[in-house]
């Protein structure tokens, strides 16, 4: 896996998001958020995912979606069941994906993190294929952005949120990734 200079990562697939924007000068990216996401929810292998981060998810074909279509979303990297990452935003942008959030007493972690979602949800494991992307990406990022941490969103938003989840392998990912987790 690498990086390229605009901040893709060229093994990804490409769906870029409109939910973005600029980082702000001087502001190192430090830290990898874990998220999960499926739409509908506890539903996988859809395009709805894709189509709330690229504010083309249709209202009327599911009635969750109609509870979430207006919001304005996004991550920098998806990763679905059989492993395939997807990726919304480069690295070099910042993408919404933490919303109210603080991480070692500093906020908005939109302005210095990654956000990774896998394909999943709280209640269940996630497949062998998402820890091999994600432990590869997270490797990657760790070397060519100099990160130094990672965190779920649960971690970073208590109270709000609770993804990864329960069945997130946190003990598998801090042995393959030289990168304090919590």
């Amino acid at each position: 896996m690498s990086l390229d200079a605009a901040g893709w990562v060229p093994e990804a697939r490409r769906c870029p998001s409109p939910n973005r924007d600029a980082r702000a000068a001087g502001v190192a990216t430090e830290l990898l958020v874990v998220h999960n996401i499926s739409l509908p929810p506890y539903r996988y292998g859809g395009p709805g995912v894709e189509q709330l981060f690229t504010n083309t998810l249709d209202p009327a074909a599911h009635p969750y979606y109609a509870t979430i279509h207006h919001l304005r979303v996004s991550a920098h990297f998806f990763i679905r069941r059989d492993g395939e990452l997807v990726q919304f935003v480069p690295v070099t942008e910042r993408a919404w994906h933490a919303g109210v959030s603080s991480w070692h007493g500093r906020e908005r972690c939109n302005d210095f993190s990654l956000g990774v979602e896998l394909e999943g949800c709280d209640f269940e494991p996630f497949a062998d294929a998402q820890y091999r992307t994600l432990i590869a990406l997270a490797r990657l990022l760790k070397q060519q952005l100099g990160l130094t941490g990672m965190t779920g969103h649960e971690h970073i938003a208590p109270g709000r949120k609770t993804d990864p989840g329960p069945f997130f392998d946190w003990a598998r990912l801090r042995r393959l990734v030289d990168l304090p987790a919590e």
